[in-house]
């Protein structure tokens, strides 16, 4: 078996590496000292982020995460390390390359079914930088873990559709610069349970539209990137022309896009987790307790091997479910979808909490960035879908296969 890059990602892996080395981890301490400053304006994207976007596009370092002909053309077995990478400074290095989360997943919508006046107006900006974006599904009322759940009404009147519902935790509707929301609601609730939901294509400045507060995570603003908002909709107008797709398709599209971000997630995951692994051996190695550095203690290097066990482990699952996507599509790698969001997370919270174990308080604190990622992983457990429903339907995949082998075998 060839674990081996093919010569573009191993071109683009050397160009990404020296980008991070040269412009994202030299730009980190500037980040952290804008974010801070006083005079910013809340929720907006720190002016370094659009200095590193700059330097991204001139060495061709530009929406790499995007297959076909809207973006660099990669294959997920080829971005795969590159996003890898990119985890290794989450707040800076996914969206200095235009691969943050929730445009990825909106352009890549809008990118496959979009109409070309749809493409022009949003998906266009959005490939240049020039504009934000939010995904607006999950609910506060409700079990959003379940999406046909969803009571966020759209109804059709003449030539426009009117929207009413409340959503919560919608990534980057904080930002100034967010101009669209791809709305997820129900347009016919008689229908069958998968066929009720439309997906609308919303202006942020629609009448209607109130952003009502930004929610904390486990205590953190989460403002580097636009935060997550609490948005209510009230009798909103928009054209019907702004359907996304067709009437009914909503939760198919909510399928499409969820599974390549599954796999994103993970992929900047096993960054993250490398990051920590990096911090706790130099922490090890640089404190000294009971006579000798930390690193002479038996249980910090159970840690750190166990750490590197379950790194390799969770990126040749990634890297499967990747080659999968890519070989037979996203249905026929369900299961390794799957397998990874319930496994890499879980594995990278360790890590970091073994992490934060090596480093005392100061793994609690703001000087370090582990705190603030144990926070993040901790939440990629509830988003795209929680551990518990991939965990039933991947259960319930493997006993159905063994149900027909039984039957096999009985006739």
């Amino acid at each position: 078996m060839d674990f081996s890059h093919d010569a573009r990602t191993e071109e683009l892996r050397e160009q990404l590496l020296l980008f991070m080395d040269e412009c994202v981890h030299p730009a980190e301490p500037v980040l952290e000292a804008q974010l801070a400053d006083p005079t910013r304006q809340p929720w907006s994207i720190p002016p370094i982020v659009a200095a590193l976007q700059s330097e991204a596009r001139r060495r061709g370092l530009w929406n790499l995460f995007l297959p076909g002909e809207h973006g660099a053309g990669l294959t997920n077995l080829q971005y795969a390390p590159l996003a890898e990478i990119t985890g290794r400074s989450i707040q800076l290095a996914p969206p200095a390359l235009n691969c943050a989360a929730p445009d990825t997943g909106n352009m890549e919508l809008l990118a496959q079914f979009g109409s070309e006046e749809q493409r022009e107006r949003w998906l266009k900006p959005l490939l240049a930088g020039e504009v934000r974006s939010a995904f607006a599904m999950t609910e506060p009322d409700v079990a959003s873990s379940d999406a046909s759940n969803i009571t966020t009404r759209i109804n059709r009147d003449g030539d426009e559709y009117v929207i009413n519902g409340r959503k919560w935790y919608i990534t980057g509707a904080m930002n100034p610069e967010c101009r669209l929301l791809i709305l997820m609601g129900k347009t016919d609730p008689a229908a069958a349970p998968h066929r009720q939901q439309s997906m609308l294509l919303v202006p942020r400045d629609t009448p209607g539209v109130t952003v009502v507060r930004g929610m904390k995570v486990f205590g953190y603003e989460d403002d580097d990137h636009g935060g997550h908002a609490e948005v209510r909709f009230d009798d909103v107008r928009v054209p019907t022309a702004q359907l996304l797709g067709e009437e009914g398709a909503g939760f198919a599209m909510a399928q499409a896009r969820l599974g390549p971000g599954r796999i994103h997630h993970c992929m900047r995951a096993i960054g993250i987790a490398e990051r920590a692994v990096e911090l706790m051996c130099r922490r090890a190695l640089d404190r000294h307790a009971f006579g000798g550095p930390l690193a002479d203690q038996e249980v910090v290097q159970t840690w750190i091997a166990d750490a590197r066990v379950r790194i390799e482990q969770a990126r040749l699952l990634v890297l499967k479910a990747a080659w999968l996507m890519d070989t037979v599509g996203n249905r026929g790698a369900h299961t390794e979808i799957q397998a990874i969001k319930i496994a890499v997370p879980t594995t990278v919270q360790w890590i970091l909490d073994k992490a934060i174990q090596t480093h005392g308080a100061a793994g609690v604190s703001q000087d370090t960035v582990l705190a603030s990622l144990w926070a993040g992983i901790r939440t990629l457990r509830m988003a795209d879908g929680p551990d518990e429903v991939h965990r039933r339907s991947l259960a319930r995949r493997e006993l159905r296969r063994h149900e027909g082998l039984r039957r096999q075998d009985a006739g």
